[in-house]
């Protein structure tokens, strides 16, 4: 027997309708918010996400799929969504003339890494994308929209956010903090690696020895410019005013080097521990970075695999949904089928094209979580009627066939 690939996993029956359930929710506030599909390869050049990922990352470093293809090209799946869709809006000169795109997107990213709860090698994402809007209100308006998916999910989130500064104020914050890093000693491999490549994934580092070496590190916010430092505070004040919690952490730097500006995390602890289920944060640089004209960016991603893991332990009840129909004569199978015909056009329905025992059938139907049991037997079929039941209340009765779509 040939199996799925380790950390790969197929989706079907209830992971399936979970799925579902997240990416329609998603798509349905996202349009709300003026936000249109896109759809980019799950193929890219591997140096896409070298420029723009970052070679101090732990997705460039350590987990990306990459290897060369039949024509020479290093190529890689993609491990995340932004620099793709980057690449998308460069590719289509729409930065040339700072056109403003709002894009959602969702399907597979790849990362080889130890398969656990929630993260798997090849996962699922949803993400958003708005290019050519400077202004803060917009970085708003984008955690607004995921606090919204959220609340409609009816999942239990906390909030961090964080401003990363522009490339002017950054620039002196790294300096001071270049000098206090060396102050240290002991730090992990990966921060070793991360001091020369990009010394604020320092403060990301999730070792507690590292941790506890960073204390007393300099603070972003306390080198912010004044344009920085004000978006900043803008931002607190509308999240503020419109209703949705938050705490500043200052160690919130992101995992991916192309964040600018605002960055931000929700976080859940309804599957254990506490874990991001989402995040993102403004992006100005990236689009420079893979040889656009220089513009802006503000997007997010969301973890499907996470949030699908949190609904499963929500609803140990599963509501019952849709019709069963059946006959307990072979005689009147094209009769329930027809009628499934016409059921369909208003309800789901499931059909059994064997003639059972009337048990057996309601066992069937119970399997398949049926609302509604329908079944016609001889002395139904002689009065023109059809048993019905409702699988949750109980009730039953027998109702003429002319009168049915009126009694469901």
């Amino acid at each position: 027997m040939i199996n799925a690939l380790k950390g790969m996993k197929d989706l079907h029956d209830e992971q399936a309708r979970l799925y579902e359930k997240v990416v329609n929710t998603c798509e349905e506030v996202a349009k709300n918010y003026g936000f249109t599909f896109v759809n980019c390869p799950h193929l890219e050049l591997t140096k896409l996400f070298k420029r723009s990922v970052g070679e101090s990352s732990d997705i460039v470093g350590k987990e990306m799929y990459e290897f060369v293809d039949k024509a020479g090209n290093e190529v890689c799946l993609r491990p995340e969504g932004t620099a793709g869709v980057v690449r998308s809006y460069i590719e289509a000169k729409m930065d040339k003339a700072q056109s403003i795109k709002r894009w959602f997107y969702h399907g597979s990213m790849f990362r080889y890494e130890r398969p656990q709860k929630g993260r798997l090698r090849e996962f699922h994402q949803f993400g958003v994308e708005s290019f050519g809007v400077a202004s803060v209100y917009e970085d708003a308006s984008i955690i607004l929209m995921l606090n919204e998916i959220f609340r409609r999910l009816e999942i239990h989130t906390s909030l961090k956010i964080n401003s990363l500064g522009c490339k002017e104020c950054m620039g002196v914050y790294k300096e001071k903090l270049i000098a206090f890093l060396n102050s240290k000693d002991s730090f992990c491999e990966d921060c070793l690696r991360r001091k020369e490549l990009n010394p604020i994934r320092v403060l990301d580092c999730k070792n507690d020895h590292c941790q506890s070496l960073i204390e007393n590190a300099p603070k972003l916010s306390e080198n912010l410019c004044e344009c920085c430092k004000k978006d900043y505070e803008k931002l607190q004040k509308l999240l503020n005013e419109n209703d949705v919690e938050f705490e500043c952490d200052e160690k919130l730097v992101r995992g991916l080097d192309y964040y600018s500006k605002s960055a931000f995390e929700f976080i859940s602890d309804e599957i254990g521990a506490k874990a991001a289920v989402a995040g993102g944060g403004r992006y100005d640089r990236l689009i420079e970075y893979l040889d656009g004209k220089s513009g802006y960016g503000v997007g997010f991603a969301m973890g499907i695999e996470r949030i699908m893991a949190i609904l499963e332990q929500k609803q140990s009840i599963k509501a019952r949904e849709g019709i069963y129909l059946c006959a307990m004569d072979e005689a009147y199978i094209d009769t329930i089928f027809k009628l499934a015909n016409t059921l369909r056009k208003k309800h789901k329905v499931y059909i059994s094209y064997e003639a059972k025992k009337l048990a057996k059938h309601l066992n069937q139907a119970d399997t398949a979580n049926a609302k509604i049991f329908l079944c016609i037997g001889e002395d139904e079929m002689q009065k023109e009627e059809i048993f019905y039941k409702n699988l949750d209340s109980k009730e039953n009765k027998n109702i003429k066939l002319v009168n049915l779509e009126n009694e469901l």
